[in-house]
């Protein structure tokens, strides 16, 4: 008899789900909230004048536990400037087959050129496309930046860029400077 009553508690917890309501997820059409401090896919941050904050020192790329980053650096010339000290990321990449998504890159860089956004779709059928190069981590450029390589903004040292002393381009006799910057890069 003992057992005739576990089946029917077994039966009541099937007929007590078999009403409700379903709960059902439209992921690919209407995504759910993602908790903000959330680690994802990470972005190359840039200056507010556009210069690129990487300064290829490769402490990210020393800090990977699951060796996925892969930085070169080379040296900025007055003629084509990519960041605003001596050198630059000319290659950065982040291999996410290998990544584990710790965050100890991003607390290794130096100059916070490295963050990691919400963003948590890279799922891909090539595994080659799941390199990220440059061309995919760097963040895009705002209104005001201008597209590297350029000189510094005038009268900037390379501390007022570490300080966080140099803002977006606004003013018409900036923006003149832009427009001439932009005719000596082309």
């Amino acid at each position: 008899m003992p057992k005739f009553f576990d089946a029917i508690a077994g039966f009541a917890v099937t007929f007590g789900t078999m009403f409700k309501k379903p709960v059902t997820e439209e992921y690919p059409e209407k995504p759910g909230p993602v908790a903000p401090r959330y680690h994802g896919r990470h972005q190359l941050n840039r200056y507010p004048d556009g210069l690129e904050k990487c300064i290829g020192c490769e402490l990210c790329a020393w800090a990977c536990p699951a060796d996925a980053i892969y930085v070169e650096g080379d040296n900025n010339t007055e003629e084509e400037r990519y960041s605003p000290g001596e050198r630059y990321g000319r290659v950065y990449q982040i291999n996410y087959l290998r990544c584990i998504g710790c965050g100890l890159c991003i607390e290794a860089c130096p100059t916070r050129a490295l963050t990691m956004t919400n963003d948590y779709e890279m799922a891909d059928d090539n595994r080659a496309d799941l390199i990220y190069g440059k061309d995919k981590l760097l963040a895009p450029l705002e209104p005001g930046m201008v597209a590297p390589p350029h000189p510094m903004q005038p009268g900037s040292t390379d501390e007022d860029y570490y300080l966080g002393n140099i803002k977006p381009i606004t003013d018409t006799q900036d923006e003149k400077d832009t427009e001439k910057v932009a005719g000596e890069v082309r």
